[in-house]
């Protein structure tokens, strides 16, 4: 597993609400895959390989949501590479809401990005690391 990186970490507004005053499930799952992908991407990049790929998602897994998060508290997507094959990232994703002096575990999820090259109308998954 890679060393723990913070990709996203971003303020919760109250336009992310639902009806019962608390954050979508929806919105943060969005920040998960977004941070996935971020940490693909880096991870393709620090290592030097294929620029033409680009990540589509391919799996989120294992999400589910311990703690409700509310307005107001800034949420931190802390990412970390746990497999890398031969057209695919895999990236664990840590879920933490800061709410004043508090830290809280809202979710973590595993979260399965595929290289593909975006200039073609196929879209098929390319080696991230040619040999």
């Amino acid at each position: 597993m890679s060393q723990p990186y913070v990709a996203i970490q971003v303020p919760m507004m109250p336009r992310d609400t639902n009806r019962h005053g608390t954050i979508f499930g929806g919105v943060l799952l969005s920040y998960i895959d977004l941070a996935g992908a971020i940490t693909a991407q880096r991870e393709l990049q620090l290592r030097g390989g294929n620029p033409k790929a680009s990540f589509v998602t391919v799996a989120i897994n294992r999400v589910e949501f311990k703690k409700p998060v509310l307005v107001g508290d800034v949420v931190r997507f802390e990412t970390s590479v746990t497999r890398v094959g031969r057209t695919s990232v895999t990236v664990h994703i840590e879920v933490h809401a800061e709410r004043g002096t508090e830290t809280i575990h809202v979710t973590s999820a595993e979260g399965v990005f595929v290289g593909v090259d975006l200039s073609t109308p196929e879209r098929k998954p390319v080696e991230l690391f040619p040999a």
